[in-house]
């Protein structure tokens, strides 16, 4: 039975997220009247992360162009926000979250949606000019490196690497991209389209040293000063950008009693508990199709996984609809555009069915054990979009063109 009339409940939303204001904004999109709490560790309203290692850190955008929604339109939504403070704790079986200023919230359904916070190497605690790539912040700092065109290793060939990689390049960084996956993004895309990805890198000046771990980072007078490879090599630099993943925010959780793994466990319906719940970054739920629990890293994602828990909290405990999507995420690099449509990862049959690596415009998709998986574009938008569909019907793998 739907509960938007009702004044008297109150959901908290644990991370003021894209994830967590989209809680918020479907919750009062539905008509819900009652109390809704939006929690935030950061002292900034919710921000799109994405452009942080695009836009954001090449200069092209000001902070402020990163604000999901204006301050009068947080101010329609009539939340109780608190920012700035972080969640510490739960008591589940009481409904209530603890604040590090000694506050709590009481609750009638609980969101879980502090997302992840970026891997960092050991040992590099307090050490000036490590970066890593997850906050605003972070962001902002790491800016102050590209623009004074210092030397830079990027260690991580994923996405924040890579992209990264191509922002301080162009502004004219020297800089050395560390991975120990065969090539650039391989684990995601391929070797084909990462050995492509490589060519482009290595064609607009970066160093790339593939399939090799970092041991550790250099330091002189407190600040990096390079890198050691696994293999004894030494690569000096004025400053390292550690993009090795994240880590799901679970550590409030940690006494809790709810189910936590790689994030927080949750059913199909991203439900984790009675009247606890789970969007975004942080939520690891089932995959439709194999049943393996998953978690999803990308923007599109937390937003509808947001609305999907707002829906369900109005639905009541027993109309609730498991979760499906399609996973979309995007990266530039240069003067490319990588989109993907569905999960690469585990791919075991890889196939470019459009286009080709020597043009760098391209459709491959990929396929996992005879059923197609995801579809990956470069440069090739509009054609992409037609493999989203089958993509979503998870059909027999078949290579012809859309």
């Amino acid at each position: 039975m739907s509960t938007a009339g009702d004044t008297g409940r109150s959901v908290v939303v644990v991370g003021a997220s894209a994830a967590g204001l989209a809680v918020a904004e479907g919750l009062r999109a539905a008509g819900f009247a009652g109390r809704v709490a939006l929690i935030g560790a950061e002292g900034h309203l919710p921000y799109d992360r994405p452009p942080l290692s695009k836009q954001l850190l090449s200069g092209a955008w000001s902070p402020e162009r990163l604000a999901l929604r204006q301050s009068a339109e947080v101010d329609a939504l009539g939340l109780d926000l608190r920012l700035g403070v972080a969640a510490t704790g739960v008591d589940v079986a009481g409904r209530r979250v603890a604040l590090a200023d000694g506050s709590s919230y009481a609750y009638d359904d609980l969101v879980v949606a502090t997302g992840t916070r970026a891997r960092r190497l050991p040992g590099t605690e307090g050490l000036a000019n490590v970066h890593v790539l997850r906050t605003l912040e972070d962001a902002l700092a790491l800016r102050e490196t590209v623009a004074a065109r210092r030397s830079l290793v990027v260690v991580g060939g994923g996405f924040v690497g890579a992209e990264a990689a191509a922002v301080a390049r162009t502004a004219g960084c020297e800089v050395t991209l560390v991975t120990d996956t065969p090539q650039p993004m391989s684990d995601a895309l391929g070797e084909e389209l990462g050995a492509m990805l490589r060519a482009v890198h290595e064609g607009h000046g970066v160093r790339i040293e593939t399939g090799v771990l970092v041991d550790r980072v250099l330091a002189a007078e407190g600040r990096a000063s390079g890198v050691v490879l696994a293999d004894g090599r030494r690569i000096g630099a004025d400053a390292v950008l550690v993009g090795i993943g994240a880590i799901p925010r679970t550590e409030w959780l940690a006494d809790s009693g709810l189910p936590l793994g790689d994030g927080v466990v949750c059913d199909p319906c991203l439900r984790a508990a009675p009247g606890v719940w789970a969007a975004g970054d942080i939520a690891a739920w089932p995959d439709p199709v194999t049943g393996v629990l998953h978690r999803v890293e990308h923007r599109t994602n937390a937003g509808e996984q947001g609305l999907a828990v707002a829906r369900n909290i109005l639905a009541g405990p027993g109309n609730a609809r498991p979760f499906t999507s399609v996973p979309y995420v995007w990266s530039d690099q240069y003067e490319l555009k990588i989109q993907i449509y569905g999960s690469t990862r585990g791919a075991d049959d890889i196939t470019v069915v459009e286009g080709d690596t020597a043009s760098r415009r391209l459709v491959a998709v990929y396929g996992r054990e005879g059923r197609l998986r995801a579809a990956v574009g470069v440069n090739m938008i509009r054609a992409l979009r037609g493999y989203r569909p089958r993509v979503a019907d998870g059909g027999l793998l078949e290579r012809s063109a859309a």
